[in-house]
């Protein structure tokens, strides 16, 4: 790659959903099959050839810092950043802005896994230039449940929109999470504005990016995407893998 690629993971949350799991500890580090979510994501991306690695933490951030350490067992050089106050997603990036500098990054969430060629193909299709990030989609028949995703003819974000009323937008893309950026975003998370949530959204900064002209270019997700938000989820995953071990299948 001719610019090193950095990754910021947000793992600041509680996960409250998981209820009871996350009383000792942060949900990414719920195992699956033995392995935290938060491991099989690392090692996901520093298989595309990513070699630091920033978390920012929050709940419970010695589990993390305790387990990855500088991060030399796992093959990268880990930093940590705390995010104090829980005020949304878009937000939370600026605080790795120190780490990034002028590098291209990954920012994932620390509960969101996939298939581990996909972040190869994110790297692939953006060291070909042309385009100011990347943002992952997988097709559905309801976006109404995340966040609907439009784009133009030349598959670019022309507009995203949070959880929009069923029927209410035609795009058949929803948003999953994973994204590869320039330093360019941080030109756009200071001027976000409180949601009705209370909470910055990083989808408002999307919005913005593309309305003044930057590119930002979908990738369609090959194979699983799982979202690891609640208990029913954490057990589907434990199936999931399970039955890929039993296939011979290590990730």
């Amino acid at each position: 790659m001719a610019t090193e690629i950095k990754a910021v993971i947000l793992a600041a949350g509680k996960g409250t959903r998981m209820k009871h799991l996350t009383a000792t500890a942060p949900k990414p580090m719920l195992e699956i099959c033995g392995k935290p979510v938060l491991e099989i994501i690392v090692e996901a991306i520093r298989d595309a050839g990513v070699r630091e690695v920033c978390i920012i933490t929050g709940y419970r951030a010695e589990a993390i810092k305790e387990f990855f350490g500088d991060g030399k067992g796992h093959g990268v050089r880990m930093s940590y950043v705390t995010q104090e106050v829980q005020d949304g997603t878009g937000k939370a990036p600026e605080l790795a802005k120190g780490f990034v500098g002028k590098d291209p990054f990954f920012l994932a969430y620390g509960d969101i896994l996939t298939e581990p060629t996909n972040y190869r193909g994110m790297v692939e299709i953006f060291s070909k230039g042309g385009c100011d990030g990347l943002v992952t989609v997988q097709e559905g028949p309801d976006v109404s449940k995340g966040a609907a995703v439009m784009f133009n003819g030349d598959f670019n974000l022309t507009d995203i929109i949070e959880k929009p009323p069923p029927g209410s937008v035609s795009s058949k893309w929803y948003n999953t999470g994973i994204y590869l950026f320039t330093p360019r975003l941080f030109e756009f998370t200071p001027r976000l504005e409180k949601s009705k949530r209370g909470e910055y959204e990083l989808p408002d900064a999307l919005r913005l990016m593309a309305k003044e002209g930057l590119k930002l270019r979908g990738f369609v997700l090959k194979d699983y995407w799982m979202d690891v938000r609640d208990p029913e989820v954490l057990d589907e995953a434990q199936r999931f893998f399970a039955s890929k071990a039993a296939k011979g299948i290590t990730r």
